[in-house]
């Protein structure tokens, strides 16, 4: 009973009501509950705050005019699981070689829109000890396919690479 004195008190009454904002309905709200709630029927009596609220038999279901829903009021966004991008594939195209101080790969991206995918290549020695490992970022359309350059931090080191090795796949950044 003190709850619904402190509710009454910041503008909620024990009516009938769940207090959802209204949408042009007359009616009053309620915060506290009330045996003598109708939860079968649409129309709501009371009210000391001025507030329009009503009852939709229990259910949360209203439209929402900004978003032109009509009962859900779930909404999906751009960085929802859904639609995460799928990462790019990387080919070695060509290796760092003296006088070649870069790496050339392919990256194909296989997703409907374009995005920036990161791309690592390792570049390694003879005994496949780790001379550099380089990213790159770079942007590829949708359903597309780019070549990228991944340059040595130090061009002297190109010298020292015999092979490269590219982390096969790119993700989207």
């Amino acid at each position: 009973m003190a709850t619904c004195v402190v509710l009454a008190l910041t503008g909620f009454s024990t009516g009938r009501g769940h207090g959802h904002s209204g949408h042009g309905h007359s009616g009053g709200g309620g915060g506290c509950s009330s045996s003598g709630q109708d939860h079968d029927t649409s129309s709501s009596t009371g009210g000391t705050s001025g507030s329009r609220y009503h009852d939709y038999d229990d259910h949360d279901d209203y439209s929402d005019a900004t978003s032109g829903g009509s009962g859900s009021s779930s909404s999906s966004s751009p960085s929802s699981p859904s639609t995460a991008l799928r990462d790019a594939t990387v080919r070695l195209i060509d290796c760092a070689a003296p006088g070649r101080a870069h790496a050339t790969v392919e990256v194909d991206n296989p997703n409907a829109t374009g995005a920036r995918f990161t791309v690592t290549v390792g570049f390694l020695d003879a005994r496949s000890d780790r001379v550099e490992e380089r990213t790159e970022d770079a942007y590829v359309a949708g359903n597309d396919t780019t070549t990228v350059q991944v340059d040595l931090a130090s061009p002297g080191d190109a010298a020292k690479v015999d092979h490269c090795d590219p982390e096969p796949y790119a993700p989207a950044n």
